[in-house]
C-alpha cells in the first residue's frame, strides 16, 4: 500500500492536541510497519527534528498557501502525484475532491452542535471562529465521501452517528482510542524537577489547569472554583496555567467578581511537551472540568504522573477517566471547589485516586492506536482494489 497522511501542522513549534495525536500516530507506524510506503504531507515550519524519514516513510514538505487552500488544493494534488492508494486526513477536515479513497479522523463535532456556543457569538478567538465556519462547511460533505471515519471515543462515535443519521451497521465509523506518550510517568529525578520548577517559575503549592480561550474548557468555572477554594481554605495555593492571554484572563476575573485573584495565578507561557511530566508531578491536583471533550488526553497524562484528577461527568470524560478521579458537574463550580478540598484533606482518598489513575493511564497506548489504524488502512485498501 501507498498511504498518504496529512500532517500539516507537525513542524510548527507550538503543537496542540490534534497535532500531537497525528505525530504519535506517524511515529508508531514507523515502528510497527516496515512493509507499506507512506507519504507524510507537512507544511514547512521550524520544528523539522520532531519527525525523520525512514526507508518507507517519506516526509513531503508541501507549500500551498493558507490552511483551506493547502488542504483543498495542494494536498490532494500531491497525494495523487505520489500515487497514494488512500489519503488519511488527521484533523477533522479533508479535501472535498480527494481523487482517491479517504480516511478521516474526526476528533469531534462540537462545532456542529446547537448546545455549543454559536460561531458568531462573542466566544473564542477570530481564528477559532473561522475554523468553526470552515469545519461546519466541510465536515458534512466529507462524511458522505469518506471510506473510513475514525473518532476517538465511543461517546463521540455515538454522537457522530446520531448527528449525521448514520445506520448502526455503517462500519465506516470506528472508535479508536488515543494513547498516552511513554514519557508521561512520575518524575523521580530531583534535578529535572528543580530545573523545570526554576525554568517555569513554579510555586511550591499549585493546582494545574490546561485552560485556553475555547469556551468548552470551562476556564471561567475553574477561576470561580479556585477563588472560592482560597476563600474557604485560606491556603497559600496558586493556579498554574500555560500560555493563556493575560488580557482575556483579566476580563474573566472581573466577570467572576475577583480581579485580585490574578495574584494567585501563574502563567508559564508555552511549555514543551517533554517538560509537562515534571509540571504534572509537582502539581497537587490537575483540573480537567471541561464542558465537552471527545477524549481528554491530558487527564490520562496527569494520571500517569501520579497526579489526582478532577474531571467532568459529561461527554467522553467518564468513559476515558474510568472512575479514576473526582467526577463533578462542570456547570457547578462549587463541586470543583469541594473536590479540591477533599483531595487535600483526605489522604486515603487522595492515594486511592492516584493508584486508580496509574492503572487507568496504563490502558492506553499510541502503539495500540497505530495498530488499530493500520488495520483500517488494510480494510480500505481491500475494499478499493
Amino acid at each position: 500500500m501507498k498511504i498518504g497522511i496529512e500532517g500539516q501542522r507537525l513542524f510548527r513549534e507550538k503543537k496542540h492536541g490534534m497535532d500531537m495525536v497525528a505525530l504519535e500516530l506517524v511515529k508508531e507506524l514507523q515502528d510497527i510497519d516496515h512493509e507499506n510506503e507512506y507519504f507524510i504531507y507537512i507544511k514547512p515550519d521550524v520544528d523539522r527534528d520532531c519527525l525523520k524519514p525512514t526507508d518507507n516513510f517519506h516526509i513531503v514538505e508541501l507549500d500551498g498557501g493558507s490552511y483551506p487552500i493547502w488542504e483543498q488544493s495542494a494536498l490532494p494534488k500531491a497525494a495523487q502525484k505520489d500515487g497514494c492508494d488512500m489519503l488519511h486526513c488527521t484533523s477533522n477536515t479533508a479535501p472535498l475532491k480527494p481523487a482517491m479513497p479517504l480516511v478521516v479522523t474526526l476528533h469531534d463535532i462540537i462545532y456542529m452542535e446547537k448546545s455549543y456556543p454559536r460561531i458568531l457569538a462573542d466566544k473564542g478567538t477570530n481564528y477559532q471562529k473561522f475554523g468553526n465556519v470552515y469545519r461546519r462547511y466541510v465536515v458534512p460533505r466529507i462524511m458522505k465521501k469518506a471510506d473510513k471515519i475514525i473518532t476517538v471515543s465511543h461517546f463521540e462515535k455515538n454522537r457522530i452517528g446520531e448527528f449525521f443519521g448514520l445506520p448502526e451497521n455503517d462500519n465506516r465509523l470506528q472508535a479508536v482510542y488515543n494513547g498516552v506518550s511513554r514519557h508521561f510517568v512520575k518524575v523521580e529525578d530531583d534535578k529535572i524537577l528543580k530545573r523545570v520548577k526554576v525554568q517555569y517559575k513554579l510555586p511550591d503549592n499549585y493546582v494545574f489547569f490546561l485552560g485556553n480561550t475555547d469556551p468548552k474548557k470551562n476556564t471561567k468555572g475553574v477561576l470561580k472554583a479556585f477563588s472560592d477554594f482560597l476563600k474557604q481554605t485560606k491556603k497559600d495555593f496558586t493556579l498554574v496555567m500555560l500560555d493563556y492571554d493575560r488580557v482575556e484572563l483579566k476580563k474573566l476575573l472581573v466577570e467572576i467578581g475577583d480581579p485580585g485573584l490574578e495574584d494567585h495565578i501563574h502563567l508559564t507561557g508555552y511549555v514543551i511537551n517533554t517538560d509537562l511530566p515534571a509540571i504534572y508531578t509537582l502539581s497537587k491536583i490537575f483540573l480537567y472540568p471541561s464542558l465537552r471533550e471527545s477524549f481528554g488526553i491530558p487527564m490520562l497524562e496527569a494520571m500517569g504522573c501520579g497526579t489526582p484528577v478532577i474531571t467532568s461527568n459529561t461527554s467522553s470524560m467518564p468513559e476515558v477517566s474510568g472512575g479514576a478521579g473526582i467526577i463533578i458537574d462542570p456547570y457547578k463550580p462549587e463541586q470543583i471547589t469541594d473536590g479540591m478540598i477533599q483531595l487535600l484533606k483526605d489522604d486515603d482518598l487522595r492515594n486511592e485516586i492516584i493508584e486508580k489513575g496509574y492503572a487507568q493511564a496504563a490502558k492506553f497506548s499510541w502503539k495500540a492506536m497505530a495498530e488499530n489504524v493500520l488495520e483500517l488502512y488494510k480494510e480500505v485498501y481491500e475494499q478499493n482494489k
